[in-house]
This record gives structure tokens, sequence and C-alpha cells, in this order.
């Protein structure tokens, strides 16, 4: 989920219940977004609910968020949950309510719980931001949600536009052609369109990942209005977590970041980027000492949907990703860490 752990907590000190209370919402924050060409404070909740669909399948490679469900979570509970955490954030024009799956999954997220939000939203002229995995979207859905309100934005993870990425290094369970469907049937019910694409997907070198985001980004860019860069962040309990631990994955350079973003400027697209995790070990990062400058200059480009090239700050680490960019391919398994076995810098 794009941005989750960033922004203003609005629950507690650190704005996350570790209690896994099902009638207490995982976090609530607020944080700032461009809409319409502004920026604007936007309200965000993390329902607890009984989990992502999929995870019960094995899940996601990288997706490690269905540690927060707990099964169990009735529509009831639900609701409890965002009438604890929605009152701070009364005042936002723009809401966006995540969970640990698809707000459309009838299992999760009842019907009669959505239509509260929906009017909740609806009363407030609010904005309403939910996700969804492709295989919920229908048109009878679609339908049902937008005739509640009629500001919705919907937003599904593409990750990649490469099958063979989303089948062996993503294992999605899901197809391009999949997520062309879904997107088609939310634009034909008139709700605006996100779409998440992944910068580095296990088992895919440095160089192979740039790539493929970029390609991603302009097949996203074919149907959607606003585009999620997401670049992995190592996750407890995933896939991702033990080959990170055993050396065999590194998560994105803040380089490889700015050179998916800058790639984008000609697109007629609203492009936001959060890296979670940014400048850590487990999230996308450099050699330490650029980090900070350039995770801001990513925040202000997102925050002001500037298509101009990010400016980005000199720094000698620069040669090092370019070389693992070089070398990656070359070694038996791409996916070694070659920065961390070599130099041990910036972990």
């Amino acid at each position: 989920m794009g941005g989750r752990d960033s922004g203003e907590p609005a629950l507690g000190r650190r704005g996350r219940d570790k209690s896994k209370s099902t009638r207490t919402a995982v976090s609530a924050w607020r944080e700032r977004e461009n809409v319409d060409g502004a920026a604007i404070d936007v309200g965000v909740i993390v329902l607890r609910s009984s989990g992502c669909a999929h995870s019960r399948d094995g899940g996601c490679s990288m997706c490690g968020y269905n540690v927060e469900s707990r099964e169990g979570v009735a529509g009831h509970d639900l609701e409890e949950q965002f009438l604890k955490a929605a009152p701070p954030l009364e005042d936002v024009r723009f809401l966006k309510i995540y969970t640990s799956g698809s707000f459309l999954d009838e299992r999760e997220i009842p019907s009669c719980f959505r239509e509260k939000v929906l009017k909740w939203c609806a009363e407030r002229h609010a904005r309403l931001l939910v996700e969804t995995r492709a295989e919920f979207v229908s048109e009878e859905a679609m339908t049902a949600i937008a005739g509640i309100h009629d500001d919705l934005e919907v937003a599904i993870g593409l990750e990649s536009a490469n099958d063979k990425v989303l089948k062996y290094a993503i294992n999605k369970n899901m197809t391009v052609k999949d997520f062309d469907r879904a997107a088609a049937t939310v634009k034909k019910a008139g709700a605006a369109l996100r779409s998440y694409v992944l910068l580095k997907p296990p088992f895919l070198t440095e160089a192979e990942a740039l790539e493929d985001a970029i390609a991603t980004t302009k097949h996203a860019a074919l149907q959607s209005d606003t585009i999620s860069i997401n670049p992995v962040n190592v996750q407890r309990g995933t896939t991702v977590e033990s080959l990170w631990r055993n050396w065999a994955y590194r998560p994105p350079w803040l380089w490889s970041v700015v050179e998916v973003l800058n790639s984008c400027t000609s697109l007629e697209r609203k492009i936001v980027c959060e890296p979670t995790g940014g400048g850590k070990a487990r999230g996308a990062h450099n050699c330490g000492q650029c980090d900070g400058d350039i995770l801001q200059s990513i925040r202000e480009h997102t925050i002001s949907q500037n298509r101009t090239s990010i400016k980005i700050p000199e720094c000698g680490c620069r040669e090092i990703w370019e070389s693992v960019m070089e070398l990656e391919g070359l070694v038996a398994d791409g996916t070694v860490d070659l920065q961390r076995m070599f130099r041990n810098r910036g972990d």
C-alpha cells in the first residue's frame, strides 16, 4: 500500500495499535498530496480486517501487511474501528481507506460497512480512495459503490506489466490482462484509477528491475489517473525477507527510484512516490550520506507534481550503483547483493 507508513499519526504517539484488537484500527494519520493541482491534507485509515484472500494461497512475495489482519473480524468490528479513527479526520477533503487486502472483497469488507464509509464521505464531500485486487472488480460492484458516492478512486496493484514477473517473482496470481480488464471496469464506472508499480521484485537485477518499472509505468499510464511508484521494502515474514537475510536481495537504490521518476516526466499522469523505509537497510537506500537529500527531493517532486527532472546531489555512491548495474548480470546469481558482499556499505 502506497505510503501507508508515512505521515502524521492520529492514533497515539506512534499511530499504530499493536494489540491486534478487532475494535481499533491499525493506524490513522494525515499526509499531504497534490489533488487537482493543490497540496491538501489527506486522511489515511488502516483498518484491521480478516486479511487478503490471496494471502491464504501464499500471498505476494514482498507483502507482509497480512500480519496486521485477524481472523473473524466482522462488519460491526470494522464500523467501530472506523468510527474511532475518523473524527480527527472529519475536515479532510480526501480520505484513503486501507486494509490488508481488498475493499471490494465481500468476505473481507461486508457491503453493509462499505455503504457506511461511502455515505460518510459523500456527506462530507470527501474523495474516497480504496484498494482492491483486480479479481474483485466487477461492473456490479463498481455500480453499487459509485451509486452511493461519485467521487471515488480505486487503487489496484499492477506491480509489473510482465506476466512472467507477476507469476514467478511476485506470485501475484494475476495477469496483465486481468489488470487491464479491471482498470477498464473502474473507468467505465466513472471512478478514478490509481495503479501501483513495484520497483525491484525479487529475482530481478537492479538493471532488470529498473527497466521493468519504467515499462510498467508506461503501461499503467494507458488507463490510470494516478500511478504510485512503490520501491520494495523488506517486510517481515516474506519471501523477500528470507532472500535479504541471505544476501540474495537488496532493496532498490534511491538512484533507481529517481531514474524511474525522471523517465515519467513526459507522461501526462499524476505520479506519486513515498518510499516506505527509505534510507534504511530494509527500504530503498544509497550510501546513507545522500539518502536524506534524495528522499526530500522525491517528496517535493510528489507534492509539487512538477514534471521536470528531480534535482539530485552529487555523491560518489552513484558510481557504485552504476557498477552494480553493469556487474550483476555477469555473476552466477544476479540477485546477489554485491554492495553488501564486497563493500558492506549502506546497511
